[in-house]
């Protein structure tokens, strides 16, 4: 896993958002809402696996109203959807700068996708975050052909149908797609559909040192 590729030899990167690019924080909901009532949280979601209401929020298949009242309806008395809000999106920690430099720098040399697992209220968080932290957003988010996200897709990693569909939108041949991941569930994924996956282990490493070991930088 993770050996060298020369990118002339891809069709095409698909890289995943939280935790590659965007700084994930997966502790502090779970101390948000422990602080609002709700000490079972943690239980709920986690980087491995989450119940099913979260992941029909990350298909599209549940809004946000039905969401937060979910959230709500566990919480103690008298807490009210701001502060549940605030403990759901505290997940959200940033991005460098030069991280985002990097994938900008990335899109120059090959076809490059976005796919994330995420959901309407975080993606409306994180672009509004860095549209304000970022030199240029927009540089950022050229980089990409398309981003695609769990919930306007109504499929999710990591199902390998969903490396498939994606492939399939851009005419990618998946043996010739490397696709990057922190979660190894959705690595094993990836090659399950024939894709070059690679799993980056932030206990080791960041984007930055992944791109440096594939000598793309």
């Amino acid at each position: 896993m993770n050996e060298p590729v020369r990118l002339q030899d891809l069709d095409a990167v698909i890289l995943d958002f939280g935790g590659v690019l965007y700084d994930i924080d997966y502790d502090a909901p779970s101390k948000a809402f422990a602080a609002l009532g709700d000490v079972e949280f943690a239980s709920l979601y986690h980087k491995a696996s989450q119940s099913l209401w979260f992941d029909a929020l990350e298909s599209g298949k549940m809004d946000r109203a039905t969401f937060y009242g979910h959230l709500l309806g566990r919480c103690a008395p008298g807490t009210t959807e701001a502060q549940v809000h605030e403990a759901w999106c505290c997940i959200l920690t940033g991005m460098p700068p030069e991280r985002a430099e990097l994938v900008a720098q990335l899109g120059t040399q090959t076809r490059l996708f976005l796919l994330s697992n995420t959901n309407a209220i975080h993606a409306a968080e994180f672009e509004q975050d860095l549209a304000r932290t970022l030199p240029d957003a927009s540089r950022f988010w050229g980089a990409f052909e398309v981003a695609h996200y769990s919930h306007d897709l109504g499929v999710k990693k990591p199902d390998p149908a969903t490396f498939l569909h994606v492939c399939g939108l851009h005419g990618l041949n998946p043996a010739k797609t490397l696709f990057l991941d922190d979660s190894i569930q959705h690595v094993r994924g990836a090659e399950e559909a024939g894709l070059v996956a690679h799993h980056l282990d932030l206990s080791q490493g960041d984007f930055a040192s992944w791109m440096a070991q594939m000598g793309w930088r």
